[in-house]
């Protein structure tokens, strides 16, 4: 029986879980630097998350948040300040005294990084972001080699228009949209990637996503109590800062343990 075909409760023949690395492994070291992007494919990620954004002299870096005010000593929009600024800042005290002097990563830093690794890349472009910078993020990829490892998603469909149709592309939601499947259509998306409450509120929308051929992959699943619920939804991978845990209760439910014991 195709997977899209199943019922979303059938796990005997789905494909393995995704085991998504968000902002890399950032329960165990400070979000989108590159201890924890590379400690997600340690942990065994099968596809590593971190935001873009670029900087006021056009360099993508990796960064989650409008300023550099709450994951760095600095101060200020990542859009209004050049890499050089963005490069002097300490990206890791906040997070321990351990990761003091980690800075924000360059996109080109992360994608050296990623490169001999098997984890495909979950790049989410953060708004504002001009056609001009999705083509020069995206240029960056291509010549890393990875374009085919990478899903290409944003929370703005505007940006998600801008990644041409021949890269693999995903749409973030908070809530599912009251006509999710068209949207999804209309965007030519694999991916939409909604908040856990809106999968476990409407299995029925994940069922016909996936029907559809387009895939779902909740964020951010840090309740480890939840996951047995939202892999009888349908899901086809998780999104979670515990990528370790995430692993270990995967390869259990694998070698034969029911979800809900693991």
């Amino acid at each position: 029986m195709p997977l899209d075909r199943q019922p979303a409760g059938d796990t005997a023949h789905r494909p393995a879980l995704h085991r998504v690395a968000h902002r890399g492994y950032s329960a165990v070291a400070p979000e989108n630097t590159l201890p924890a992007l590379t400690a997600g494919v340690l942990a065994g990620a099968t596809f590593i998350e971190f935001d873009v954004r670029t900087t006021a002299d056009g360099v993508p870096v990796v960064i989650h948040d409008r300023t550099v005010d709450r994951t760095t000593d600095g101060s200020g929009k990542v859009w209004e300040l050049t890499s050089e600024e963005i490069a002097a800042l300490d990206a890791g005290a906040w997070f321990s005294a351990s990761y003091a002097g980690v800075g924000v990563p360059r996109l080109t830093d992360v994608l050296d990084a990623l490169a001999p690794a098997e984890a495909e890349l979950l790049l989410e472009i953060k708004p504002p972001a001009t056609l001009d910078e999705v083509k020069n993020i995206l240029g960056l990829v291509a010549d890393a080699g990875l374009i085919e490892r990478t899903v290409v998603q944003s929370f703005d469909p505007e940006v998600v228009r801008l990644v041409p149709p021949d890269v693999r592309r995903g749409l973030l939601r908070d809530k599912f949209d009251t006509s999710q499947l068209e949207v999804a259509r209309e965007l030519g998306v694999s991916y939409v990637n909604p908040s856990m409450n809106a999968v476990l509120g409407s299995p029925s929308t994940v069922a016909a996503l996936n029907d559809a051929g387009v895939r779902v992959m909740p964020w951010t699943a840090n309740d480890m109590t939840l996951w047995p619920d939202l892999i009888s939804a349908g899901v086809a991978g998780l999104i979670t800062d515990r990528t370790g845990e995430l692993t270990g209760w995967a390869q259990n439910v694998s070698a034969g343990a029911s979800a809900s014991s693991a």
